[in-house]
């Protein structure tokens, strides 16, 4: 008669059990939540106590007003435009140098030839450092060892001196000049056989293969090797988009205490990373071991010199010893990235501008024409001699420069000024390209497409800013790219080659161009240009 009551206090003593393992539980939940919260509460107050100290005293340049922690982080998220327009109407209130907090980096942007001069020429010392990065880019950047992320001093200084002079030197460049070749040849002959397998017959699409081509050059230019077969380059290529991936912008770069939340985008980066080094490291240990040979390998196999020659011994001042293989494959991967995109982009640009307006591809053929006639391949010694060409090179980076802002800058000091206003040591100073290629007070008719603008008698453009800034694609001063004369090379080739080569028109099946942009790596066409080709008449 008292098994039901034992039943009963089972279940009884179950249930009890079960609510306290709940209560438990909910405890601990309870405490996680708590502990969460209060790490929040406290690192909101850190930051804050942060920014105040670093910036109590400091005449900061205008800007709107922010919210603790986040600053304007918030509002430029939820203004529903795009960056450059969110810019583009700040300057309309606050004119050509204001500031933007973004979580726990302070933007300084500046969006006038006459800053930009005092920023980069006439103070270059003094803003010719970068700011701090974030963890993913101190993986791919070796801890800032290459040319674009280095802090300003001895190791930036043996760094550019010796890709500049044993790299890019107009006698280096020189040197190169079979590896472009080469590349043209290919270049030209996938391009006729991309259009040949079209169904039209006709069909190219220009950017895909302009970037293949300036790939193919810069692999040269650095390994110096000559044999890689096109499915191994199409691999190497593969996997450093997946490093231009990786090192996108993230909220963590801007509030830093978000970081735990992003473990994934670092495990991933790392995997990337090696990935990267798997792939570039063979190719170093192969020109290695082909400079240590006996004999000089046949011209077909290796180049007689290539970059990474030049840092294999490098010797870097304030350190013992040579770069390590990690560092190696860093700087390597620098040349390759930092010329590919650029030049890629500006080739697709510029051929859309050739479609759209028949009177420049005329103008052009014209001028290939009398230069080298059809009996041989358009080159480089011909280019520096085309004055349209190179006009046409200028207006194309005037109107359509690879980024809408130079590679940041930051103070080398603290105590530094710009137009009257402190710019803290640790602030990242941007300068906004397109305000100073589209005013109206440094260009006749800014907005028209115009290479006539350049020749002579006309407007005047010194890329390099420093007799006074009125186009700064490749930026300016201490920190100007040094693969100016590169990239200006490599644009001009390929136009020349692409115009010689064919008759280039609207396809039939797309809208006319309407140089729509966005942004990727690069500003690119946010309408991949496809266009119909029909192969000239040549004897070579």
């Amino acid at each position: 008669m008292q098994q039901p009551t034992s039943r009963a206090t089972t279940a009884a003593g179950q249930l009890h059990a079960a609510m306290e393992e709940a209560a438990s539980s909910l405890s601990v939940l309870q405490l996680a939540f708590t502990a969460a919260v209060a790490t929040a509460a406290l690192a909101v107050a850190v930051a804050a106590a942060r920014y105040n100290r670093r910036y109590r005293g400091l005449r900061l340049p205008p800007g709107p007003p922010g919210w603790p922690v986040v600053g304007n982080l918030l509002q430029v998220a939820f203004s529903g435009k795009l960056f450059i327009h969110y810019i583009r109407d700040l300057r309309r209130e606050y004119g050509p140098i204001l500031t933007l907090r973004m979580g726990e980096r302070t933007l300084v942007i500046i969006s006038s030839a006459e800053l930009a001069h005092e920023a980069l020429v006439e103070k270059g010392q003094e803003f010719a450092s970068r700011p701090r990065e974030n963890t993913t880019r101190n993986i791919f950047s070796s801890n800032k060892f290459t040319v674009n992320s280095a802090v300003y001093g001895p190791e930036w200084r043996s760094l550019r001196r010796n890709m500049v002079s044993g790299m890019l030197s107009t006698s280096r460049l020189r040197e190169f000049r079979h590896a472009r070749m080469r590349a043209m040849d290919r270049f030209v002959a996938r391009m006729r056989a991309e259009a040949a397998a079209s169904p039209d017959g006709a069909s190219v699409w220009v950017l895909r293969n302009a970037r293949f081509a300036v790939f193919c050059i810069l692999l040269d230019m650095t390994f110096g090797l000559l044999d890689l077969h096109e499915e191994h380059i199409v691999r190497i290529d593969a996997v450093m988009k997946r490093v231009l991936l990786a090192v996108g912008v993230r909220m963590d770069d801007y509030l830093p205490f978000l970081r735990p939340f992003f473990w994934w985008h670092q495990r991933r980066a790392l995997a990337v990373r090696r990935e990267q080094v798997d792939t570039l490291l063979p190719l170093i240990n192969r020109r290695r071991a082909i400079l240590r040979g006996a004999s000089p390998p046949g011209p077909d196999v290796a180049a007689p010199f290539s970059y990474l020659d030049s840092l294999l011994d490098l010797r870097v001042e304030g350190r013992d010893a040579a770069p390590s293989d990690d560092e190696l494959v860093t700087l390597c991967a620098e040349l390759i990235n930092g010329g590919t995109d650029t030049t890629a982009t500006a080739i697709e640009w510029g051929m859309a501008r050739i479609v759209d307006n028949p009177s420049i591809q005329a103008r052009l053929h014209e001028e290939i024409a009398r230069q080298v006639g059809g009996a041989r391949p358009v080159d480089d010694r011909d280019t520096d001699a085309m004055p349209y060409l190179q006009a046409f090179v200028k207006e194309l980076l005037r109107k359509h420069p690879p980024t809408y802002f130079s590679l940041t800058h930051a103070a080398a000091r603290p105590g530094c000024k710009l137009a009257g206003y402190d710019v803290p040591a640790d602030a990242n100073l941007d300068i906004f390209l397109p305000t100073i290629s589209e005013d109206p007070k440094l260009w006749e008719r800014p907005a028209e497409f115009d290479p006539d603008r350049f020749l002579s008698g006309g407007e005047a453009a010194d890329m390099t800013g420093s007799a006074g800034i009125r186009m700064i694609p490749f930026g300016a001063g201490r920190r100007i790219c040094p693969g100016l004369a590169m990239g200006t090379t490599h644009i001009a080739l390929m136009v020349a080659r692409m115009v010689q080569a064919f008759e280039w028109r609207a396809h039939p099946s797309q809208p006319p161009p309407d140089f729509k942009d966005k942004v990727e790596f690069t500003v690119v066409m946010d309408r991949p240009l496809l266009a119909a080709v029909r192969p000239r008449s040549l004897s070579f």
